[in-house]
């Protein structure tokens, strides 16, 4: 039998994975507007950094976490998101020192991994990319870093979407709140799902992620959090609605949202696609404030703010929109090569078309005229240079600009000594070219 890939996972193949590093060159350029800067971790981490971080009673870790025994016997995990491994390099790195400057804003993309069921936009192995801010409480670091996921999307050229905001408020609002809501629900325990009893008393908020129709049914009637929240809290929330409208940014309030990881507080966050393609809505982006999580990492007492987007998703998001790709990977150059004897020629002279900072190919089967000029065509060749017996023996080059179909017989010297003016001068008319190429040496 032959050995296929994981259930939950993908292959992403030539063709595809253009469409990939087309999003990750538009994130990092942004992510340098901002002011972001990279950071990578590991791709396992300890158990305990994530159920500590994010959270025992949350489905990642109860539920959907990767983990195993190394070696010596230690109990290991797959990372199944990106924060807690950046809160945990940020501790033990020690980037809080006073040589760092505050606040301390990194981004990383990379592979995630959560044992679920597979389905459109989500896979076992998935692809995130997520920002994380250090060390500010101003309300304006929740404005600008949904700022930068809005402006994220606009530079994919994605239009329809959202951003929809809630408040956790701080540990005493929830925990106020905590009890007027198990106050609300233990009427219906009865009634409630398995995973909604479970989290009753332990979580009570996960109760309002419930995607049990049973449980949505319930809770529909439940106290609002933004009802609960206190003074500083309010604040909190009202200054970030104020900043957002003074940038113009259109956003709705939900104040039955609640994030899947128990860290979060204050600012919540979700940016949803609203594309017909997509038949529903569906979340492409979500964050928001998770003040304590450093601490509860071994760290000094640090507010954070970021969030995580899903790649996959945001590809499924451009297709639904139509939004075309640009060809990051066109092909300036193909050489022709005809007969055996042309095979030195055409591989010197492809490598010093690259020298020059074009990309370029050629035939390597020995295929007849007509095979070649079916690849330069297929690939979508700017040019297509030919050398065959007649152009060996007087050390000339037939040179075709695919788009006009112009030709023009050019040196091997001037090839190799001026490519570059050469290739730019395909696009002026022939009497430049012409010129140029009837000058005396």
């Amino acid at each position: 039998m032959a050995i296929q890939k994981p259930k939950g996972t993908i292959d992403i193949l030539p063709g595809q994975s253009e469409k990939w590093q087309y999003i990750e060159e538009i994130s990092r350029m942004v992510m340098s507007d901002y002011q972001f800067h990279e950071m990578r971790t590991p791709i396992f981490e300890s158990y305990d950094l994530f159920s500590r971080g994010v959270g025992e009673t949350s489905d990642i870790v109860s539920k959907e976490m990767y983990d195993f025994l190394d070696k010596k016997n230690r109990r290991m995990a797959l990372r199944p998101e990106g924060t807690a491994s950046i809160v945990r390099a940020y501790v033990e790195n020690k980037l809080f020192g006073p040589e760092f400057n505050a606040p301390y804003k990194v981004y990383y993309m990379g592979p995630m991994f959560r044992y679920e069921r597979p389905q459109g936009g989500r896979q076992r192995q998935f692809h995130q990319l997520g920002v994380e801010v250090f060390g500010s409480n101003n309300p304006a670091t929740d404005v600008e870093t949904m700022a930068l996921a809005m402006d994220l999307f606009h530079q994919y050229g994605l239009k329809e979407f959202k951003l929809v905001i809630n408040s956790l408020g701080d540990i005493t609002s929830r925990d106020t709140y905590r009890s007027a809501l198990i106050a609300y629900l233990e009427p219906f325990t009865e009634q409630l799902s398995t995973d909604s009893k479970a989290r009753l008393h332990k979580n009570p908020l996960r109760v309002l992620d419930s995607k049990d129709k049973g449980d949505r049914e319930i809770v529909k009637d439940a106290p609002s959090i933004l009802d609960f929240l206190n003074e500083e809290s309010l604040q909190h929330f009202e200054m970030v609605k104020t900043m957002l409208e003074a940038l113009e940014i259109p956003y709705e309030v939900d104040s039955t949202m609640v994030r899947g990881l128990d860290y979060y507080n204050h600012t919540i966050f979700e940016i949803m696609s609203d594309a017909e393609g997509f038949g529903a809505i569906t979340t492409l982006c979500a964050g928001g404030r998770y003040n304590g999580l450093v601490e509860e990492v071994g760290g000094p007492e640090t507010p954070g703010f970021g969030f995580g987007m899903g790649l996959e998703r945001v590809l499924i998001a451009l297709d639904a929109e139509n939004v075309e790709i640009p060809n990051i990977n066109e092909l300036d150059v193909y050489v022709v090569g005809l007969g055996e004897e042309s095979n030195i020629e055409t591989l010197k002279l492809v490598q010093a078309i690259r020298e020059f900072g074009f990309s370029a190919e050629r035939d390597y089967l020995n295929r007849k005229a007509k095979g070649q000029f079916k690849s330069a065509t297929k690939l979508n060749a700017k040019v297509v240079i030919t050398i065959g017996e007649a152009e060996l023996e007087s050390q000339t080059a037939n040179f075709k600009v695919m788009k006009t179909g112009k030709q023009e017989t050019i040196s091997m010297k001037e090839l190799y000594k001026n490519f570059d003016k050469v290739y730019n001068l395909q696009t002026t008319d022939m009497t430049a070219f012409n010129d140029f190429f009837n000058k005396e040496d």
